[in-house]
């Protein structure tokens, strides 16, 4: 634990993407024993695995599309967000707030600059996101999770951090664990997942890839794939017809032991995904979803599949046939799966939470600043509140 006690506000859009390294840094920030709150917008606010300890503030959060005509709307919000986070850190007193992408980050950091508190980015994806772009050349540091990131000005260089993307404890307990054994006469275990706006295609291909199989590997297949709730029937009925053993859910609680269990991977290039596949060592076949902002996926791929622990298919050359190909290359052999899952574990960076921490921490109060703190401090003011945002 560290001798003195801080706060800070990590502040992230509410998805998955943007909420899953925020909570890591949660838990490693608590630990050490600091006081830590949450900015997001709604979602994010309810999303699960949201940590006990962690007060979230909603912030109005402007939007900025296409279209200009929307972009007072989105000003004025940004304006109204910066104006309630100030209040929050009168109250709160952050000696650092950390951005991880997402609209909800640009107010609260826009008003972390104007009290004069140091200010940390985190990206997740090989691509800097647009609020981080935005952001980059008025914070502390940047902290990245790719060698290589696309957007990024050099001139930003020296404020630059590789920590990686912190992943969630109970996969990360599994980086130590052996790859399942994988022989030529034994059960084949594929997870196939999608997310919720990428899963669809997967459900069309994968089952008719996963038939098209030679006949000794297809026998052994034992599928298990996470499907949209309108697709799940349709999906289950077309393995039925190949005689495929296939697990389907709309969702899997215990998604860390059936990654812990698989042998192959087929799915997104989300970065989260990616930076669990990592942290695990499997192997994968990715599509990165070609809607993704600034086409980020094909970008996130580009280290674990020069690595050779993964291979990517665009999705206009994502067939059956052309998935049946790339399984067949990979799975033929047992050594060659087993090879690709130790360079995907040689691609992980275990310590993320641990070294972003670290660079947060690095930013401290001063020590008279932390004697006053000590001293001050209550458990009311620990994790206050403010008006015209919901706490939870």
């Amino acid at each position: 634990m560290s001798p003195v006690s801080r706060h800070y506000v990590l502040a992230a859009g509410g998805t998955g993407g943007h909420l899953t390294p925020a909570f890591a840094l949660a838990h490693e920030l608590e630990r050490r024993g600091h006081h830590v709150a949450l900015i997001t917008d709604a979602r994010g606010s309810e999303i699960p695995g949201k940590p006990d300890f962690l007060p979230a503030h909603v912030l109005p959060a402007g939007r900025f599309g296409k279209n200009p005509l929307g972009w007072p709307k989105g000003l004025a919000a940004v304006f109204e967000g910066r104006r309630m986070a100030l209040r929050l850190y009168e109250s709160f007193a952050p000696t650092a707030v950390v951005g991880f992408g997402g609209y909800p980050a640009l107010p609260a950091l826009l008003a972390a600059r104007s009290a004069g508190v140091a200010t940390v980015i985190h990206e997740q994806n090989a691509v800097l996101g647009r609020v981080n772009r935005l952001l980059a050349g008025r914070v502390n540091a940047i902290a990245t999770a790719y060698p290589q990131v696309d957007r990024l000005k050099p001139k930003h260089a020296a404020k630059v951090h590789l920590v990686g993307n912190p992943v969630r404890p109970d996969v990360l307990a599994l980086r130590d664990e052996p790859f399942p054994p994988f022989t030529a006469e034994g059960l084949l275990r594929v997870l196939v997942t999608g997310g919720s706006q990428g899963a669809r295609v997967l459900s069309e291909v994968v089952p008719d890839g996963l038939a098209m199989l030679a006949p000794a590997l297809r026998s052994r297949l034992q599928v298990t794939q996470q499907c949209r709730p309108e697709d799940l029937e349709a999906v289950r009925a077309r393995y039925a017809s190949h005689g495929i053993a296939a697990e389907l859910g709309t969702y899997f609680e215990d998604m860390h032991t059936r990654l812990a269990d698989a042998h192959l991977f087929i799915g997104r290039a989300g970065a989260s995904t990616i930076a669990e596949l990592t942290a695990v060592g499997r192997p994968a076949i990715l599509v990165p979803l070609p809607i993704a902002t600034d086409d980020h996926q094909a970008a996130n791929v580009r280290e674990i599949v020069k690595s050779g622990g993964a291979r990517a298919i665009r999705q206009p050359n994502f067939t059956a046939k052309e998935l049946a190909k790339q399984i067949n290359a990979m799975a033929q052999h047992p050594e060659t799966l087993a090879t690709a899952a130790h360079a995907a574990w040689n691609c992980g960076r275990p310590n993320a939470a641990r070294e972003l921490a670290d660079l947060v921490e690095s930013f401290g109060a001063s020590p008279i600043q932390d004697v006053i703190r000590v001293a001050s401090e209550s458990p009311a003011s620990a994790a206050p509140a403010f008006a015209g945002g919901a706490a939870g």
